[in-house]
């Protein structure tokens, strides 16, 4: 499996991903993206801009790196990337499939992506990733499933991915919405011949919405490895937005308001890997510092104080605008 890579890392970081959603794409939905990026959002600026961010990573012991299909050309980008660095071995790659994006550049659009998990998309999305990251694609990975998703029944895909997986690639699922901990169990008594199909799974887990967290732990236990995904809220536990609590521990750690909220997400015996989603090489360095920040546990109850309904995050969240 090519998690196992980092096992073997020293680096205090290697155990925090950077994901290429707020760069691959001219429009996401992170707080602040405005000041982040500017104005000029041209293919070549974002492209630019991915890779002075993957370099700044490797360099500070990042190893996994996480795109999409719908992340605009976020696989594009990272191949691209990779070209020009034949001599790093040692990173793991993953990206996702199950959503087409359809904004076509533009941030404007009435559509940024559209869903589908039927088998056909699987197939095309496959063969697109393949010729943009050929063997260097370690982790593919089914993007957000929920309960009622065609992926966790359809026995024709299941065995297109286990044949997949037989030929060494990793297969995954990530999770969104407020049934999260629904999915991720289903998905884990999908089987083939017998076999588990998913060795990963993707989630959202934070400061304000930690109800996937005893899914991700029995995933832990059955074997998979545990990659989290907005750990900072989309930007809302981040500085200026971060709550008043973070905010008041990040300045007696001395540090941002986002090393505070990863660090709680990487205190989780299950977390195998925490993404980033820095749009700078700024923002990066500051979400690295995650790694050596001490939670003690009055800290840990003033953040656990902070956790929302589910249903509130998610209607939070999907009301967040596109910039």
């Amino acid at each position: 499996m090519p998690f196992a890579r980092l096992a073997t890392a020293t680096t205090p970081t290697c155990h925090i991903g950077l994901g290429l959603a707020a760069v691959g794409r001219p429009g996401y939905i992170n707080l602040g993206r405005d000041h982040d990026l500017g104005e000029d959002r041209s293919v070549e600026t974002l492209r630019t801009r991915t890779h002075e961010l993957l370099d700044a990573a490797y360099a500070q012991g990042v190893r996994y790196f996480d795109a999409a299909r719908s992340y605009g050309r976020s696989e594009e980008f990272l191949a691209g990337w990779l070209n020009t660095r034949s001599d790093i071995g040692d990173v793991v790659v993953g990206s996702k499939w199950g959503y087409t994006y359809t904004a076509d550049w533009r941030t404007d659009a009435e559509a940024h992506e559209i869903k589908d998990h039927s088998l056909a998309t699987y197939e095309r999305q496959r063969a697109e990733s393949a010729e943009l990251l050929g063997d260097r694609l370690d982790l593919y990975q089914i993007h957000s499933v929920t309960p009622d998703s065609p992926a966790l029944t359809d026995k024709e895909l299941h065995a297109r991915l286990a044949e997949a997986a037989a030929q060494g690639l990793t297969v995954g699922f990530s999770t969104s919405g407020p049934a999260q901990a629904d999915a991720i169990r289903t998905a884990l008594a999908v089987t083939v011949d017998g076999e588990p199909l998913f060795r990963t799974v993707q989630s959202t887990y934070n400061v304000l919405e930690t109800s996937a967290g005893p899914a991700l732990a029995e995933a832990h236990d059955a074997g998979l490895t545990v990659i989290v995904k907005e750990g900072m809220a989309n930007g809302r536990l981040a500085d200026p937005h971060a709550p008043d609590a973070v905010r008041a521990i990040a300045e007696e750690a001395g540090l941002g308001s986002d090393a505070v909220a990863l660090a709680l997400v990487l205190r989780q015996p299950w977390a195998g890997v925490v993404l980033s989603g820095a749009a700078t090489a700024l923002q990066l360095s500051s979400n690295l510092h995650a790694a050596v920040v001490d939670l003690d546990d009055e800290q840990q109850s003033r953040l656990d104080a902070l956790t929302e309904e589910p249903l509130a995050y998610w209607e939070r969240r999907g009301q967040l605008p596109w910039h």
